[in-house]
């Protein structure tokens, strides 16, 4: 076993199933390794915000971590973006870099791709990591790569490992199993639901409001049967969109504010007791409210904690408060209750005309809509801006998109990586602006006897460019409409 191997079982171990990559000198010994092991399929784009995202697509869709492998400085500083965005968002993102080999360094030369130190690039990843390492002769590699995967996957956010390139064939360990259960106090636990419950069974128009982090730790199907024990309307925040789709919930829609259905923002808003699992505190998701939201007359848990009011629980891991109060409703069912269940069923477009009309944004969700109906396993990713709001318009089924940190061209990318993750094939909508700057960044060598997969032709895709002939959500933020404008993108 050599490091480059270690590398690569550890990440299969941690249940990744597919890299997404762009070799580069600093790389090329650990693409060497993935290229004669076939421990991992790798996937190679030509852009690596491209490679940052599909990995984000793929691990959003598949509920597990996926790997983005690129090369030192002008590689890994590229994907900044798509990284931080995989963090803010909580998606287990990988990240593996090549780097300057143990023997180089310090010396009295720059190195290529070096900015300011050598270590410039780790600093900067520590920022938008939870975990990170790097793997030199100072440290033991499985124990490291066990700890910083087990860390990635408990927060459900994005990790660093860095590969000295003179380090790919030295000899090392075998994997060390990831330790995934993260200690907690199960009599804090008990007290928390106790609480937890107690307001609940006391309130008189309690609403659940249901966030990513859900899908992201994989219990969307728990959360799905705690719904149906508490009996109380359910929401899903904007971020949530498409969450417990297919698990027989009847949702009253997700919660937009001002900007949403304003029957469901009454329901939310009047809510006394409104209970936020998995929901991000963050602007997108709670800032567009007619009334200010008072998060202490809320129930929230989320990020590792529980609060009511002025009382935390902390150290208190999502899945282990939703099994423990699951099988507390279920061996105490709660009498009867007299919730005021006003619940507020979507309405959705459907019935598409086809007409002499210009295409609007509502005829594409009413399109959309229709394919859904017939093809209920459809899977969405969207754009920001336009494509995103659209998307509000469509049925409750399986959606990708960046709502919160809200980076352009997210949407192709991830949509390839959702495919090759998963075998779904996704409908994509993006913008004219997005399509614009993606179809270049996606295309690869053709040639036959490239070893490496092209995801452009691995994978099939169908996507949908919603032209609105520039930023239409820069103007509704109140920029001047000359500066926001672009030429046509038809065709």
């Amino acid at each position: 076993m050599n490091i480059g191997r270690l590398v690569l079982e550890s990440l299969k171990l941690a249940g990744v199933r597919e890299l997404f990559g762009i070799p580069g000198d600093f790389v090329l010994p650990l693409f060497k390794v993935i290229e004669e092991s076939s421990i991992l399929p790798l996937y190679t784009l030509s852009h690596e915000p491209s490679i940052g995202f599909a990995a984000d697509g793929a691990a959003r869709s598949s509920c597990r971590p996926s790997a983005a492998v690129v090369t030192y400085g002008a590689g890994a500083l590229n994907m900044v973006n798509p990284v931080a965005a995989a963090y803010a968002e909580r998606v287990p993102v990988i990240v593996v870099s090549g780097g300057p080999g143990v023997g180089e360094q310090p010396g009295e030369l720059l190195l290529h791709h070096q900015a300011k130190q050598l270590d410039s690039q780790l600093q900067i990843y520590k920022e938008i990591t939870c975990a990170w390492t790097r793997l030199d002769d100072t440290v033991d590699p499985p124990g490291e790569l066990s700890r910083v995967l087990s860390e990635g996957i408990r927060q459900s956010r994005p990790v660093y490992i860095e590969v000295p390139r003179d380090r790919v064939t030295t000899s090392c360990g075998e994997p060390v199993a990831l330790n995934l259960d993260k200690p907690f106090d199960q009599q804090a636990l008990e007290a928390c639901i106790d609480e937890l419950l107690e307001i609940i069974s006391g309130a008189h128009s309690p609403v659940l409001m249901v966030g990513v982090e859900i899908r992201r730790l994989g219990i969307e199907k728990q959360v799905a049967e705690l719904a149906r024990l508490l009996s109380i309307p359910v929401v899903t925040s904007f971020m949530g969109r498409g969450l417990l789709a297919g698990h027989g919930i009847s949702l009253c829609g997700t919660y937009m504010g001002v900007a949403g259905n304003l029957q469901l923002t009454d329901l939310v808003e009047d809510a006394d007791t409104l209970f936020l699992l998995g929901v991000i505190l963050s602007d997108t998701n709670l800032g567009t409210s007619r009334r200010k939201l008072n998060l202490k007359r809320c129930i929230v848990a989320q990020d590792g904690a529980v609060s009511m009011g002025y009382h935390n629980y902390p150290e208190i891991p999502l899945g282990a408060l939703v099994d423990s109060m699951t099988r507390r409703l279920t061996s105490q069912p709660p009498g009867p209750t007299c919730f005021v269940t006003r619940t507020v069923p979507p309405e959705y477009p459907y019935g598409l005309n086809a007409d002499s009309q210009p295409i609007v944004p509502d005829d594409i969700a009413t399109a959309v809509n229709d394919w859904v109906r017939k093809f209920p396993e459809t899977r969405i990713v969207a754009d920001v801006g336009d494509s995103l709001f659209v998307a509000m318009d469509i049925a409750d089924t399986g959606l990708a998109a960046p709502g919160y940190y809200a980076s352009m061209g997210y949407a192709v990318p991830a949509g390839l990586g959702i495919q090759a993750a998963t075998g779904h094939r996704p409908l994509i909508i993006v913008g004219d602006v997005g399509s614009i700057s993606t179809p270049g960044k996606i295309s690869v060598d053709r040639s036959d006897d490239s070893p490496w997969k092209n995801i452009a032709d691995d994978v099939p895709v169908c996507a949908g460019n919603c032209n609105t002939a520039g930023k239409g959500m820069s103007v509704a933020f109140g920029r001047k409409k000359r500066l926001t404008d672009y030429a046509s993108c038809a065709g």
